[in-house]
């Protein structure tokens, strides 16, 4: 973990190429930008396609009050509920598509699923999801719906991070 309760905790990753987990880099780039928008501490945060579960897990460890960690892999699964009894930190652990979990409303998503979704795939689960800021990592700028605002874009290297504001309220 990068900050927080849990800081320099090491967390495990689910075995095989199928996660891809977020360096300690860019994961502490999204979360201090979150910070300055004061979406994290007190929020409801939703981590889909969660992997070994480090974004939703540093989200807790930096003050949210409930995170749901959504995988449908059974390794992440296992992997996520190993790294919330590392830290100590209590979470929702669902196996699910990622895709289609509609279930909210949370304050704050972290959308991180494989490189190879597609345009129609992105435009559907930006389309339903019950969030009011989104954190969307992909290898390119992600095109948002009318429903989401760009608050700030940024390149890490072969990472492209989008932060988002809700602009309707359906």
């Amino acid at each position: 973990m990068v900050a927080g309760t849990a800081r320099g905790r090491r967390l495990v990753a689910p075995p095989g190429t199928d996660t891809r987990p977020t360096s300690d880099r860019v994961r502490e780039a999204i979360f201090n930008a979150l910070g300055s928008l004061d979406v994290v501490v007190g929020s409801a945060v939703l981590d889909l396609f969660a992997g070994s579960g480090a974004l939703g897990i540093e989200a807790l460890s930096r003050g949210a009050s409930e995170a749901t960690f959504v995988d449908l892999n059974a390794k992440a699964v296992e992997a996520i509920e190993a790294n919330l009894a590392t830290t100590g930190l209590v979470g929702k652990v669902i196996r699910a598509d990622a895709h289609r979990y509609d279930d909210g409303p949370f304050d704050l998503a972290l959308l991180d699923p494989p490189y190879a979704t597609t345009a129609e795939q992105w435009h559907h689960l930006l389309g339903h999801l019950d969030a009011a800021f989104v954190v969307v990592e992909s290898d390119r700028e992600i095109a948002l719906t009318g429903r989401w605002e760009l608050i700030r874009s940024k390149r890490y290297g072969t990472t492209v991070v989008q932060i988002a504001r809700r602009t309707e309220h359906s």
